[in-house]
């Protein structure tokens, strides 16, 4: 009997050394791990600061960039379009860039013809059809349409008329009720009739977003390459994103036959963007063209040469 309590006591003793014995070795590796985890934390934690102070940097850097630019910018393109007249299109465009662009406009020498402001009815896939024979209804006596059937052509290819010396000049009558027709309608914003111009710029925002941005985007795109085949030469300039496939510009990109001879511009919300858009629409009128900005796209630098 005695012997029987001794063992027990025996086996009770060694599973006690044992509980001890796990309590202890996983105290240890509890300590490990935690010293483990916190080294790691410290470690992401001096990459976090890094990163911060990097992203800190180029956000100087750009802001530094941009200032130069836009105090630059006004000696840079100086009398690059004396005596030219610009018309402006909007479509999506953010009022600040388009003001920027506009004051540039000025000390180039260039007169500002007008400006007409695109909805984002005009790239409403639903609304193609409205649109297509709205610009049949619309077009003046005598004035052509392109062959092509879709929506940014035949609306390119009535606004030139309305805005461009070059593409059979229509009546001063026929260009309002064409801008009438389509204000009624909801596709053009209220506004004054442009004077008609040697250039147009048309300029955009960035991705067009929703299931519908490539289309809408392609819209833009090629209304922008009709008025560039209409007329003296066109430049199409967005906001970063703008180059993305659902962009105006990567969609105009996207396509050598356009690009041959429209220019464009991916970085118009920056002070060397808009500079660029300016430059650009004088190379349009050397007779040349190219792919400008920060985007992978762009595949002629920075900017158009002085």
């Amino acid at each position: 009997m005695i012997s029987l309590r001794y063992h027990a006591v025996s086996i009770g003793a060694v599973f006690l050394a044992l509980a001890v014995g796990v309590v202890l070795g996983a105290s240890g590796v509890s300590d490990r791990l935690l010293s483990a985890v916190a080294a790691r934390a410290d470690d992401l934690g001096g990459q976090v600061q890094t990163l911060t102070a990097q992203r800190d940097a180029l956000a100087a850097a750009q802001r530094g960039a941009d200032e130069f630019a836009r105090r630059t910018g006004p000696a840079a393109v100086r009398g690059l379009l004396q005596g030219r007249t610009v018309a402006l299109v909007t479509v999506g465009a953010d009022p600040a860039d388009r003001d920027a662009v506009r004051a540039l406009l000025g000390p180039s020498g260039a007169t500002i013809g007008g400006e007409i402001a695109l909805t984002d009815a005009v790239g409403d896939p639903a609304r193609a059809d409205q649109l297509r024979e709205l610009t049949s209804q619309l077009l003046p006596t005598g004035a052509q349409l392109p062959a092509a059937s879709d929506t940014g052509s035949l609306v390119g290819g009535l606004l030139s008329g309305v805005l461009l010396k070059s593409s059979g000049q229509v009546t001063p009558e026929q260009a309002d009720a064409v801008l009438t027709g389509l204000m009624s309608t909801g596709f053009v914003t209220p506004g004054e009739r442009p004077r008609p111009a040697d250039l147009v710029l048309v300029l955009t925002g960035g991705a067009v977003p929703g299931i519908d941005g490539a289309d809408a985007a392609a819209v833009t795109a090629r209304l922008a390459a009709q008025l560039d085949r209409a007329g003296g030469g066109a430049v199409l300039a967005g906001r970063t994103g703008s180059a993305d496939a659902t962009g105006p510009v990567g969609v105009a990109r996207a396509d050598p036959n356009v690009t041959a001879s429209l220019s464009t511009v991916d970085d118009v919300q920056t002070g060397a963007g808009q500079v660029s858009a300016v430059l650009a629409l004088r190379e349009q009128l050397d007779g040349r063209a190219g792919r400008y900005g920060t985007a992978t796209t762009a595949a002629d630098g920075a900017a158009p040469a002085a």
